[in-house]
This record gives C-alpha cells, sequence and structure tokens, in this order.
C-alpha cells in the first residue's frame, strides 16, 4: 500500500485545523500553547507528515541553505584524497552551524544547470577537470568562492605555490652546494597535463599560460634548480594524473630507472613522495643518502614516515573555513594564506 503524500492542506484538513496552525507548530512554535502544538506534531509523526515541503518554502524565499561545494575532478576520488578531505572539514565546520548543508559537485560535470537553481551559491575548490565550468561560474549571478586558482570578481582563498615550491626546492638542493656529487633531479608532477595517461613532459606540451597550481609548483621547481645552476634534463618531468598510491609508483619506478638515476625527487604531493620513498626503498636505494625527496601539503602520514618527509604544510582544514568565512561574508576578498616549510629526513 502506497503511503499518502501529505500536503500542508490536506493535513490540516485531517486535523480539523487551520492551515496557519499546522504551519506554527512546525515553524512557530511561540505562536501555540505548548499542549496544543504537541498535539498537532504527535498527530502529523502518526500519519507520516513531518512538515511544510521546504524546498517550496525556498523558493519562495529565493534562499536553499545549500553550498554546491565544486570539486576539480569526480566525486568518489576526491574523497579518497586526504588534502581535500581536510579541506571540506573545514568548510562543514563553518557552515554547519549556520543551518547550511553542502552538496559534493564534480568537477568533470558539463555544466551546473542542475543545480544552479537549487543552491544559494558555490565555492570552487580547484580549478575543474571540465575547463567548461570556469566560464558557467564566472557567468553566474550567485556568490561565488574560487580557492586555489581565481575566478574573473570573484572571492578566492590561495597559498603563494610558486614560492612554496621554491623552497622546499632549494631545502632539497642544500646538500649540494658544497659537495662533490651532482645534483641529478627529476619531477614528479601532478596534472600537469590534461590526460590520464602517465608521461613525460616536454616543455612544447605545456600551455604557454596556465595559473594552475601544478604549473605554478613547477616555476617555482625550475627557479630553485636555475638560482642554484643545476640543468634539468628535458626528460626528467614526469605527469601524473592522479595523487595516489598506485599511479605514483608506476612513474616513480620510471623515473628511478633512468640513468643515471636521479638523486633528488621534487615531487608535487606528499601522496607522490611517499609513494616514490618506498618505490625508492624498495629498490634498496637509501633515502636521504642516495635520494633525496620532497614532496607538498603537510599530510600526517607524510610526517609519520621513517624517514618522514620534507615537504611544504598547507592548513587545508583552515583554508576551508576562510572559504566558508568569505562566502558567508560575501566579501570579494583575495586572500593569500601562509605556508610552513616542514624539514624531514628525506633530505
Amino acid at each position: 500500500m502506497t503511503a499518502k503524500k501529505w500536503t500542508l492542506k490536506s493535513i490540516a484538513a485531517q486535523l480539523g485545523v487551520s492551515n496557519a496552525t499546522v504551519s506554527n507548530a512546525f515553524n512557530r512554535p511561540d505562536q501555540l500553547s505548548k499542549q496544543k502544538r504537541e498535539e498537532i506534531l504527535s498527530a502529523c509523526h502518526e500519519l507520516g507528515y513531518f512538515g511544510p515541503n521546504q524546498a517550496a518554502r525556498s523558493l519562495r524565499k529565493g534562499t536553499f541553505n545549500i553550498v554546491a561545494l565544486v570539486l576539480p575532478d569526480s566525486v568518489e576520488y576526491m574523497v579518497s584524497d586526504p588534502v581535500a578531505s581536510s579541506f571540506m572539514r573545514g568548510v562543514a565546520k563553518e557552515l554547519e552551524p549556520q543551518g547550511i548543508n553542502l552538496l559534493l559537485f564534480s568537477g568533470g560535470a558539463d555544466n551546473v544547470n542542475n543545480i544552479v537553481d537549487f543552491v544559494d551559491g558555490f565555492i570552487c575548490y580547484g580549478r575543474p577537470r571540465n575547463a567548461k565550468l570556469i566560464d558557467h561560474l564566472e557567468a553566474l549571478n550567485k556568490e561565488v568562492v574560487a580557492v586555489d586558482f581565481e575566478l574573473k570578481g570573484q572571492a578566492s582563498v590561495n597559498i603563494d605555490n610558486y614560492q612554496a615550491a621554491y623552497e622546499v626546492s632549494k631545502q632539497a638542493l642544500t646538500a649540494f652546494h658544497d659537495a662533490a656529487t651532482q645534483a641529478n633531479v627529476a619531477i614528479l608532477g601532478l596534472r600537469l597535463l590534461d590526460t590520464d595517461l602517465i608521461c613525460r613532459v616536454y616543455d612544447h606540451h605545456l600551455p604557454k599560460l596556465n595559473t594552475s597550481i601544478a604549473h605554478q609548483r613547477l616555476a617555482g621547481f625550475r627557479q630553485a634548480l636555475q638560482e642554484s645552476h643545476i640543468a634539468l634534463s628535458d626528460d626528467k618531468t614526469w605527469n601524473i594524473p592522479e595523487s595516489s598510491e598506485r599511479w605514483a609508483r608506476i612513474a616513480a619506478k620510471e623515473a628511478l630507472n633512468v640513468q643515471p638515476c636521479p638523486n633528488v625527487l621534487l615531487c608535487m604531493s606528499d601522496l607522490i613522495a611517499l609513494a616514490a620513498a618506498r618505490e625508492a626503498l624498495e629498490q634498496g636505494i637509501k633515502v636521504p643518502e642516495e635520494l633525496k625527496i620532497v614532496g607538498f601539503d603537510g599530510i600526517d602520514e607524510a610526517q609519520l614516515f621513517n624517514p618522514a618527509i620534507t615537504t611544504i604544510h598547507q592548513n587545508s582544514e583552515a583554508k576551508g573555513q576562510r572559504a566558508a568565512e568569505l562566502f558567508m561574508s560575501k566579501q570579494k576578498q583575495q586572500l593569500i594564506l601562509p605556508f610552513e616549510l616542514k624539514v624531514g629526513q628525506s633530505t
């Protein structure tokens, strides 16, 4: 037997009271006596009615108490990433006490048309996989906050990825300033190319202008090498499509079997650095004596690993909180948050 779909009007008729009385019982308890309200709520509960239609109410008000969190990649991949999870925790920490809910949205979607009429705005975490979404988000007449990239006319939250990558690279290279051994560097990049392939990256593959965090980090790595008078072979940069053990391990295996073998690996995430360290140790390569490794992000696992990974720590949870604060305040600020160089035993 199919349960009856009650409306405010039909439930009021069933109980023999006015529409306003039922509405007050759910939304304005001060308008009824405690006994009357409890009688109405109890009767509604028994009949399977749990309050006025919130969607219709939201449409009338023009607010929904829902923020769409646009992720750079698929939801399945992003919720398993420790950096993204920490960011989402920070966003939720600020929004939930205000009665605002989060809707996770894949950055690989074709457009935001399916949800735009039912959310109050967007927090966009990272440049979406589908570049068309950037045009859609810029054209929206709704609140939007961009994180780890920028949207024209909208608030944003970033760190200085170029400077951070430069500083962690310089740390990896300090051992070669006065040593007889020369630095032989390889870079394990993350999403340098718009492809699902693990492959080498040559300069002619790179876009002439790209403001993604991967390209900012690459530029920081290269600046540190240039200042240290260290040449980077044009076949020593790899593209890894995902920050995951599986993909990074394949790239690390290839990089560590090139002759001469690199003695420095600059990695664009801690997960990549961890995979590279595990691969090196499995091959009998000593870290840091024979191979120095740096990461990026500052996840707990990298600090607990032996040897602890030298990395850039960015407070992803605080980044999420600041993004949520900007959304609620509707301030069009461009925030640059601090980062910290954490020197481990991997260098």
